[in-house]
C-alpha cells in the first residue's frame, strides 16, 4: 500500500485549487525544507509553478516568465506522473495559460492572467 500524503503537500494543493498561490507556496515551502528525499526537486518545481501564476496575477509579467522555466526544469525529470500528479496535464496547462507571456518580445508584457486558463492539480491513483 501507498504511503499517505504528507498533509502539508495536500494543503498546498487545496490552497493552488483556490488560486490562493502565495499560501500554496508557503506551504509546500515548508514541506520542501523538512524533506531530504527523492521528491525534494519536485517539491521545488511546484513552488515554483505557485509563484508563477502568484505574479503572474499580480502583473509582475517578467517574474512570471522567469519562474514559468525554473519550474519546468524542476518538474521534467519526474514526468509523466508523480506524487499522484499527472505532470504532462500540469505543465501543458500551465504552458497555455502563461503562452502569451511567453510569447511576448516585451520586457515587461501587460498581460493579464486568464482565470478559466489557470491550472489546478487533481490526484490521480
Amino acid at each position: 500500500m501507498a504511503e499517505p500524503y504528507d498533509p502539508r503537500y495536500l494543503e498546498g494543493i487545496e490552497h493552488f485549487n483556490k488560486c490562493d498561490f502565495y499560501e500554496a507556496h508557503e506551504v509546500w515551502e515548508d514541506l520542501w525544507q523538512d524533506y531530504s528525499g527523492a521528491s525534494r526537486k519536485f517539491y521545488q518545481g511546484l513552488i515554483q509553478v505557485a509563484v508563477c501564476l502568484h505574479h503572474f496575477g499580480n502583473g509582475n509579467t517578467r517574474g512570471a516568465v522567469k519562474l514559468y522555466h525554473g519550474s519546468r526544469g524542476y518538474l521534467e525529470p519526474y514526468r509523466p506522473k508523480h506524487e499522484g500528479i499527472d505532470l504532462e496535464r500540469l505543465l501543458s496547462q500551465l504552458e497555455t495559460c502563461c503562452r502569451e507571456i511567453l510569447d511576448s518580445k516585451e520586457q515587461f508584457p501587460k498581460v493579464e492572467i486568464v482565470p478559466d486558463l489557470i491550472p489546478e492539480i487533481h490526484l490521480e491513483e
